[in-house]
């Protein structure tokens, strides 16, 4: 199934807290993510730098879309040698689009998302919860929302997550490569 935005088609990919997004399923090995990428285009792994030394070494699998232009990487996905796939980024641009409970979350604007959120949290009587940029999202641990950068606006960039080896939460889990501050990388 594929969802439109902007005049570009993108994937749907389903979301289950502590399993996986689309094809991608937490754990996963370094080679089993490229596997199960394939469905989306081609593969480009490297390691991360490793900031933290509390954290195992981990990979980082950045998948491009096929018979696209060169571009970022529609899916970004991190592999901690211990604890195998932990951390998977939609490109705000480029990836599949990825919904919770029907409210889409993949490159939207961050006030819309917002409207959204809140109607979501007030219609079934739930929380949501705002990330320390400010931007609202749901109230699942496994679901973190950055900001992205498309041209002059930031648009959502969600992660979906599972707390890695060594760390408590899933803020303490983030790679450093997606520790962002008003779309812009800090790392």
């Amino acid at each position: 199934m594929a969802f439109k935005t902007a005049g570009a088609e993108r994937d749907e990919w389903s979301y289950s807290p502590t399993v996986g997004v689309g094809p991608l399923r937490f754990g996963m090995t370094v080679d089993e993510v490229v596997e199960a990428a394939e469905i989306l285009g081609r593969t480009r792994v490297s390691e991360c730098a490793r900031d933290h030394a509390i954290f195992s070494p981990t990979s980082k699998v950045e998948v491009h879309r096929r018979g696209m232009a060169p571009s970022p990487p529609a899916v970004t996905a991190y592999v901690s040698q211990v604890l195998g796939l932990f951390c998977i980024a939609a490109d705000a641009v480029h990836g599949p689009q990825v919904a919770y409970d029907g409210v889409p979350l993949v490159g939207r604007d961050l006030s819309e998302l917002e409207s959204d959120v809140v109607a979501y949290a007030e219609a079934r009587d739930v929380q949501f919860r705002y990330t320390p940029e400010g931007y609202a999202g749901p109230d699942d641990p496994g679901v973190v929302i950055r900001g992205q950068r498309v041209g002059q606006v930031l648009r959502s960039r969600p992660l979906f997550m599972v707390t890695r080896d060594g760390a408590n939460t899933e803020w303490d889990s983030m790679p450093s490569e997606e520790c962002r501050v008003d779309g812009q990388s800090v790392a």
